[in-house]
């Protein structure tokens, strides 16, 4: 099943899940990664398989149902895409419409390269987020014509309401299936539901991981930069999967030039680069877990360059 979907082009972007670890006292005591093994990967295609068939099986019937749509990228997005792929003589193929193949390819080709991270994190940001609707338009990122989320109703609404759309369809009564005026609107509102649940989640998450970090003030690790603004970068620490910022006063001192389109900063007179992907050796000097912040400091190598290194402990006495 999976060498079939691999054949159009899966979408790979090496993206990393993290499971918060408590001890006896219900103490955070670690983060770790979230290994995929063949047991979740075949339970995936399964349901992969099953979402398709049954929003393939509704769109036959002509009855009105949630699909679980995925959209390519928007031109302006594709455009800083292309742009950044230029500086680096890549290109994504496809010309002004690329399709998930396209994307593919070009996943498969910077595989193992240094920048490997970056072109992929780029990549998955200039796609939209999935949305439910009532119309059909496909899923980009899995490239299937016609997905509905139908195998999870003990964590998704939505997931019930296709199940009653397929009880219409069994019983041959399109009239108890919902109007498509009022799914739109529940399929606009279980979007904004799914969206406000994630943000709720993510800050549970960041506030477990600030009391985690309260222990480790003043230690250094090593990490790497995920998000250049012009007023800082954020960056998280390998092996331990928690991030912060980095303010642009807490880099070694210089003037930078934010450089949006290689998503870097860039130092005027000692010409220090703190690039997306990039490694960079920082000190925890902040946490504040009512905020839900983490505040680093990078050390300075003083070599013109951010360079991986080992973590260090502070002294204890």
């Amino acid at each position: 099943m999976n060498r079939k979907r691999a054949e159009t082009g899966v979408l790979d972007f090496d993206t990393t899940e993290t499971r918060i670890m408590f001890d006896a006292n219900g103490m955070v005591s670690a983060v770790k990664p979230l290994i995929r093994n063949d047991a979740h990967r075949l339970i995936e295609e399964f349901m992969l398989a099953a979402n398709v068939a049954t929003a393939s099986a509704l769109e036959a019937a002509g009855i009105p149902a949630l699909y679980r749509n995925h959209g390519g990228p928007k031109p302006e997005k594709l455009e800083a895409l292309r742009e950044f792929l230029g500086e680096l003589a890549l290109s994504l193929p496809g010309g002004e419409t690329p399709r998930t193949k396209d994307y593919a390819k070009l996943c498969a080709d910077v595989t193992g390269r240094e920048d490997s991270r970056l072109i992929k994190t780029l990549m998955l940001r200039s796609l939209p987020l999935a949305v439910y609707s009532a119309e059909n338009i496909g899923h980009f990122g899995l490239d299937f014509t016609a997905y509905a989320h139908f195998t999870s109703p003990i964590r998704r609404y939505p997931d019930l309401m296709v199940h009653r759309a397929i009880r219409a369809m069994i019983n041959r009564r399109v009239s108890s299936a919902p109007d498509e005026h009022d799914l739109q609107a529940l399929a606009e509102h279980c979007s904004m539901t799914e969206r406000r649940a994630d943000e709720a989640t993510r800050d549970a998450v960041q506030r477990l991981k600030c009391g985690f970090m309260q222990q480790h003030l003043g230690e250094e690790f090593p990490g790497v930069i995920t998000g250049v603004a012009a007023f800082g970068i954020f960056v998280e620490l390998d092996d331990l999967f928690v991030e912060g910022m980095v303010h642009i006063t807490a880099l070694p001192s210089d003037y930078y030039q934010h450089d949006a389109v290689r998503h870097q900063l860039v130092g005027e007179r000692r010409g220090l680069k703190f690039r997306l992907a990039g490694k960079v050796n920082v000190k925890v000097v902040r946490v504040d877990s009512d905020e839900k912040k983490m505040d680093f400091e990078v050390v300075d190598s003083g070599g013109g360059q951010a360079q991986h290194g080992r973590r260090k402990r502070k002294r204890r006495h």
